[in-house]
């Protein structure tokens, strides 16, 4: 039997909207996790999060757009296509061997029949994220 791996954003868990099994384990993928964060999460693994560098230059894209006007998700979005998220992020879960490492940890527990939610901070209704990426490396 496998586990099914789901992806949800953190206010969907507080405000209990997040359409997801309610005894799946709760594994965050942020690198830096605030105090609320951890109320939602069984535990988190940083190293699923995406790297320093590639955070510091999508934030630093994400506000130049947005003095420029743009709004919240459009801005978000825009930024992450600027920086090549995507491919960088998947590089570096390829690259890394922290990433790898919790990728099979990941990977052993969803075989074994557990079912994981991937949680981070993005509301994808409106903005693109990562876990979405790890999810699809994951499946």
């Amino acid at each position: 039997m496998s586990g099914q791996v789901y992806d949800t954003y953190v206010a969907a868990l507080q405000h209990d909207i997040a359409d997801v099994p309610e005894d799946a384990v709760r594994v965050g993928v942020v690198r830096r996790p605030t105090p609320w964060f951890w109320a939602q999460v069984d535990e988190n693994v940083p190293e699923l999060g995406p790297p320093a560098d590639l955070l510091e230059e999508f934030k630093d894209r994400y506000e130049a757009l947005q003095e420029r006007g743009l709004g919240d998700a459009e801005a978000h979005n825009t930024a992450l296509e600027r920086v090549d998220y995507d491919d960088r992020y998947k590089s570096y879960l390829h690259r890394s061997d922290e990433a790898r490492a919790a990728i099979a940890t990941l990977r052993t527990r969803l075989e074994s029949g557990e079912d994981v939610v991937l949680v981070c901070y993005e509301n994808t209704d409106e903005k693109r994220c990562h876990r979405t990426l790890l999810r699809s490396e994951l499946e």
